[in-house]
């Protein structure tokens, strides 16, 4: 099976820096075919790439959109008979529209060659201003990606980069979004981040699945009788549920389904802070009840602050990068904008 991956981004966002990243850190072993088309230039650094033992099929006759359904099908058909490779990378001019090329694709997708992953590098810096000045062509970008890799947010001043953050969020709410350096992150990472694998979906699925495995029960003080643990209250059932008079619940099952509220976000915190939002989850009739939180978020010191909560039991350390700053939380009748404003997001 080829994975064909489509990695768009404006002139000069960083794309070819991603694909040598990629290529040097993840794609060892496999067999890859690059397909550039560049406008009215030859693609940069492409003898960079050749010397990397990477196929290149160059379209140089101009801009992608305008040659898909004759030249560019017929290239890539061209390249999956000719190679057979384990994966495609194209990289369309910085003013095509990811939508056409995702639908050229899509044209000669076979059972043997399938649409893996549609990327955009997005210039943190520039955002604002190429969304004003062009337009659609750049929010085609933006609204058609599965992810979307934010560059240049090395030293960048952190509310910048929430402010882009928002921005590209008015226009794609789906896709997974990357904000850290890429110096910090490995190519792996980002690998999973444009596969779909590392999202916030996933994380907080993983949670609800951790959190059930494990069984927790912190409502109230209990006492422990043999392998059960019971409570000083008068004990009624509810279906599957044990509940007694004063409103706890016990015995949660992994296949419970839990209330959850997920947030990805550029901001940074302190220990401190984290330390003091995990203390007012305590309060149930505040935020609700809390059963678990896991996170990771940007420390204002420049490491990586990870944390793991359950009541009572608040754990913080310091930990890698994460592609972007996640919180997670589940539940019962969560107060999902309490939880906003606790983390001022």
């Amino acid at each position: 099976m080829t994975k064909i991956d489509i990695i768009s981004g404006f002139l000069g966002a960083g794309k070819t820096t991603l694909i040598k990243k990629l290529i040097n850190e993840c794609y060892k072993g496999e067999k890859i075919v690059l397909i550039e088309n560049e406008f009215g230039e030859i693609g940069i650094d492409s003898g960079f790439l050749q010397d990397a033992g990477i196929n290149i099929t160059e379209m140089n006759s101009g801009c992608i959109c305008c040659s898909l359904v004759g030249d560019f099908g017929k290239a890539l058909k061209k390249v999956l008979t000719d190679y057979s490779p384990d994966r495609i990378l194209i990289e369309p001019s910085g003013v095509g529209k990811l939508s056409d090329v995702i639908k050229a694709v899509q044209g000669v997708e076979t059972e043997n060659a399938k649409l893996n992953a549609f990327t955009t590098v997005c210039d943190a810096g520039k955002c604002r201003m190429y969304i004003k000045n062009f337009g659609e062509f750049y929010i085609d970008q933006i609204k058609h990606a599965s992810s979307i890799i934010l560059s240049h947010t090395g030293g960048m001043d952190n509310e910048k980069i929430q402010k882009a953050l928002a921005l590209i969020k008015e226009h794609n709410e789906q896709a997974i979004i990357v904000t850290t350096p890429w110096d910090q992150l490995s190519g792996q990472q980002l690998l999973e981040a444009i596969e779909g694998i590392s999202s916030l979906k996933n994380e907080i699925e993983s949670l609800i699945k951790e959190h059930g495995n494990h069984n927790h029960e912190y409502e109230h003080e209990h006492h422990h009788h043999g392998d059960k643990e019971e409570c000083d209250h008068e004990h009624h059932h509810h279906g599957d549920k044990e509940e007694c008079e004063c409103g706890c619940h016990h015995h949660h099952h992994a296949d419970e389904v839990f209330t959850s509220w997920g947030k990805e976000t550029a901001k940074n915190f302190t220990s401190d802070e984290i330390k003091h939002i995990l203390e007012k989850l305590e309060n149930e009739s505040e935020y609700g009840m809390i059963l678990r939180a896991k996170g990771i978020v940007s420390g204002n010191d420049g490491n990586w602050i990870h944390f793991d909560y359950v009541p009572g039991e608040p754990d913080i350390r310091t930990g890698p990068a994460a592609v972007i700053g996640r919180l997670c939380v589940i539940g019962a009748k969560i107060k999902e904008e309490k939880l906003s404003e606790l983390f001022e997001i």
